[in-house]
């Protein structure tokens, strides 16, 4: 990742969007604080993507072992225990 002060970065916006597309992200700062960071489409529209807990649990190495019967997890039958109340 590279730090471009606002200035430089206006001056080769160029290489800063190349860079970015790269996914190479990019640092701008401004009066020597971060003010931005430039991403490349690609890289955002991965990072903004809304996937729920469903989605993710979907696509996880996980769900393949388990659909495939090589992943078994272990349950205890344990029915717990009396409480007066």
């Amino acid at each position: 990742m590279r730090t471009w002060k606002l200035e430089d970065a206006k001056n080769r916006f160029s290489e800063v969007v190349r860079r970015a597309a790269a996914h190479e992200p990019q640092l701008v700062t401004k009066n020597g604080r971060l003010a931005a960071v430039v991403v490349g489409a690609e890289d955002y529209e991965r990072l903004t993507t809304g996937r729920g807990t469903v989605q993710f649990l979907r696509e996880s190495p996980l769900a393949d072992a388990y659909a495939e019967g090589g992943l078994h997890i272990p349950r205890r039958r344990d029915p717990g225990r009396d409480v007066e109340l």
